[in-house]
């Protein structure tokens, strides 16, 4: 078997995993599937090419500083999980940055948690990242050859339903953090899936951007 053939292979494995676990996904749910965000700001992003393709000339030494930059405590969930979405693909292509970035968002909810004021949305962005970097090593095919190992190394001991489960925690009647739940725990526990899905969907009449982008877990 060709190296072109096993990594086509080993990507097709990967994409059939996550359409067994749940059939609404063509493929991993927090990296395939762009979020509709409307004009609100997020980093920079081409996706003309494809759902993994962002700016060519983008500086991914400024990534982390940007992305923090972007998650204010006013960023709505949906927001925060595009401008993840993208800044794990861009982290992807830099083990050092990809640590960095986990590494900074994870120190951010455990201080806030030691602090006495655990912060949900904090723990929801150590979360996602943790899960986009996990379903990036799943990946095979050329544009992701080798990034497993780095993707590896930078989650760690990283559990991202744990840590969404933190945020619940803290924001029991957020339906866009449920939401995020349920992509998260889709390969995971169909079980769990089920649940977060349907308290998203309870909960999308009062969040414009949830109900645009609840389509990924009807």
């Amino acid at each position: 078997m060709t190296k072109q053939i096993h990594s086509f292979v080993t990507s097709a494995i990967a994409l059939a995993a996550f359409a067994i676990a749940t059939p609404v996904f063509a493929g991993p749910p927090l990296i395939c599937h762009p979020f509709e965000i409307g004009t609100a700001r997020s980093l920079p992003w081409d996706g003309q090419a494809g759902w993994s393709h962002g700016k060519v000339d983008y500086k991914v030494e400024n990534l982390v500083s940007e992305t923090e930059g972007l998650l204010t405590p006013s960023t709505p969930v949906l927001v925060r999980m595009e401008t993840l979405r993208r800044a794990s693909l861009y982290a992807s292509k830099n083990a050092q940055v990809a640590k960095e970035l986990l590494g900074r968002l994870t120190a951010r909810a455990e201080a806030s948690e030691a602090g006495g004021h655990p912060d949900g949305l904090a723990f929801l962005d150590a979360a996602y990242v943790a899960e986009a970097f996990r379903e990036i090593a799943s990946l095979g095919g050329s544009e992701f050859a080798g990034r497993a190992p780095s993707m590896r190394a930078a989650i760690g001991n990283a559990d991202g339903y744990a840590l969404i489960s933190r945020s619940i925690s803290v924001r029991p009647n957020d339906p866009a953090i449920q939401f995020a739940a349920a992509l998260i725990a889709a390969d995971k526990d169909r079980g769990r899936y089920t649940d977060h899905a349907a308290k998203a969907r309870a909960g999308a009449a009062a969040d414009t951007l949830l109900a645009r982008n609840l389509k990924l877990v009807q």
